[in-house]
C-alpha cells in the first residue's frame, strides 16, 4: 500500500503561479478504480501532487510513479483530516510552485463535492483549472443495486440532496426519486419528514452502503419502517439512500417485504423489512 502524508499547510506563497502550476479537479467516481474517465487517469497519472478523498478510487494511487507527494484529506463523519479551506489553501500552495497538482475525489466534483468552490479559489490565484467529470455515487451506486432513477411509468425525474438539507425543497410526486447522500444520522427524521408532508408511509426505500465495493451491502425496506431496520442493521456511511417507487426494480426485491429472511445477491448480504 502506497503512503500517504497527512496536509500540512503553508502560509507562504508568491501571487504570480510558476510556469506549468495547474491543478486538475478529478471525479474518480464511486470507487471502483476502472470507472475513471480516461481523461482523470491521464491527469492523476501525470500529477506532481495528489490530493485524494476517502472516497475516490484510492488503488488508483498505487500506480504514481515514485516521488509523487500523495496529500490524504479524506474526511469521515466527526472526522475531518483537513477542513475545506486548508483543501483550498493545499491546491495553491502546490499550484503557485509550479506543479501538477490532481484533486482526486470521488463521486462528479461538481455533485455535492465543493469542487466549484476549489475551482473558485485557484482561479483568485490565477491559477489554471481542468474539471474532469466523473460518476457521481447518486446515480452509480444505485446502478450497482439495479436501481435505475427513472424507469418509465415509476419515475420521470429525480433530486439529489444530503441528508441535512432542507427536505421541504423535495417534489411531492409519486413519480419522483430522491436521492439522499449522507443521510444515514438524519434517516430517521427524514422518513418522519416526508411522510408528514405527503409521502406514502409504503413508499419504498434502499439504502445501499459501500457502493460498487466488495463490501456493498444492501437494505431494502419501505418508509415507515426503513429507520428502524436501519438501527437494526447497524447500517452506517458511506450510504446512498434512495426513495420512490424505482427501488422495487432492485436486483433483490421481494414480491413482499413481508419477512426477514436473508436473500442472496451480488455483493448484497440481506433484504430485510420491520419485523
Amino acid at each position: 500500500m502506497r503512503e500517504t502524508t497527512n496536509i500540512h499547510p503553508r502560509t507562504s506563497r508568491t501571487d504570480v503561479p510558476a510556469p506549468g502550476g495547474h491543478v486538475a479537479l478529478i471525479g474518480g467516481g464511486p470507487a471502483q478504480a476502472d470507472l475513471i474517465t480516461h481523461r482523470g487517469h491521464e491527469l492523476l497519472l501525470a500529477a506532481d501532487v495528489v490530493v485524494a478523498d476517502r472516497l475516490g478510487p484510492r488503488a488508483l494511487l498505487e500506480e504514481l510513479a515514485e516521488g509523487v507527494e500523495v496529500i490524504d484529506v479524506g474526511k469521515a463523519p466527526g472526522c475531518h483530516t483537513a477542513t475545506q479551506d486548508e483543501i483550498n489553501d493545499l491546491l495553491v500552495d502546490r499550484a503557485l510552485r509550479g506543479l501538477r497538482v490532481a484533486r482526486l475525489k470521488g463521486g462528479d466534483p461538481y455533485v455535492l463535492g465543493r469542487g466549484s468552490e476549489e475551482r473558485e479559489h485557484c482561479r483568485r490565484f490565477g491559477i489554471p483549472v481542468e474539471v474532469v467529470p466523473g460518476i457521481t455515487s447518486a446515480v452509480g451506486v444505485p446502478a450497482e443495486a439495479g436501481i435505475p432513477l427513472t424507469h418509465r411509468g415509476l419515475s420521470r425525474g429525480f433530486t439529489v440532496i444530503t441528508g441535512h438539507d432542507d427536505l421541504d425543497v423535495v417534489p411531492r410526486s409519486e413519480q419522483h426519486t430522491l436521492v439522499i447522500l449522507m443521510g444515514v444520522s438524519t434517516l430517521r427524521r427524514t422518513a418522519t419528514h416526508l411522510m408528514v408532508n405527503g409521502h406514502d408511509a409504503s413508499t419504498p426505500v434502499a439504502i445501499i452502503e459501500s457502493g460498487g465495493t466488495p463490501e456493498q451491502r444492501v437494505t431494502l425496506s419501505r418508509l415507515h419502517a426503513v429507520a428502524d431496520v436501519a438501527a437494526r442493521r447497524k447500517v452506517a456511511n458511506p450510504a446512498v439512500i434512495v426513495v420512490g417507487a424505482v427501488v422495487t426494480l432492485a436486483d433483490d426485491w421481494p414480491l413482499e417485504l413481508d419477512t426477514d429472511a436473508p436473500l442472496s445477491g451480488r455483493r448484497t448480504a440481506a433484504t430485510v423489512t420491520s419485523p
